[in-house]
């Protein structure tokens, strides 16, 4: 039986159901939303779920995605051709579950990073802003080193783990190095 703390929790999420005219209706508020409301729902770290209206199907990944592609489409992308390209590439690929996860780890490192120098800048002067963006590009480097090693450390784990998984699965078959 769920403790009340997590039905509680639970019944916080927000329901938005999507009918097959596309529009989409927040059963919060009682009223329809546009896709720019659910960016901002987003934004401002709500959860939140959207059903078929229909069907009671789970589209949340799938808003999500689109929410994503109007952004890509919509000015300055975050992706190049090359990386969506690359992304692609690993769907159905053998990696396609460890690439997930270690794109998922790579986004949480660095909106952690993002947050803690977010939080560290509340304290920081105009005049601190001032030298820290007139820092030396060395030193830039060096604030974001610990970003890139800890990249470097999961991609390396990682590696570790599918060597060991492919010598098991060998060793299965009878195939030995």
């Amino acid at each position: 039986m769920p403790s009340k703390p997590a039905a509680a929790e639970k019944s916080a999420q927000r329901v938005i159901k999507k009918y097959p005219n596309r529009r989409l209706y927040d059963t919060n508020t009682s009223t329809y939303i546009t896709l720019a409301e659910v960016k901002q729902l987003v934004m401002d770290a709500e959860p939140f779920v959207v059903r078929d209206a229909k069907t009671g199907d789970d589209l949340t990944r799938s808003i999500l995605l689109q929410i994503i592609l109007e952004a890509e489409a919509g000015g300055a992308p975050m992706f190049s051709e090359a990386a969506l390209a690359n992304i692609i590439r690993f769907y159905g690929h053998a990696m396609q579950g460890f690439m997930g996860s270690y794109l998922e780890k790579i986004v949480q490192a660095f909106t952690d990073i993002q947050s803690q120098l977010s939080e560290q800048s509340k304290t920081m002067t105009p005049e601190m802003w001032a030298q820290f963006t007139a820092m030396p590009n060395p030193m830039m480097q060096g604030l974001m080193g610990n970003y890139l090693e800890q990249s470097k450390t999961m991609m390396e784990t990682m590696q570790d783990q599918m060597q060991k998984q492919t010598e098991q699965m060998l060793g299965a078959f009878g195939l030995k190095r």
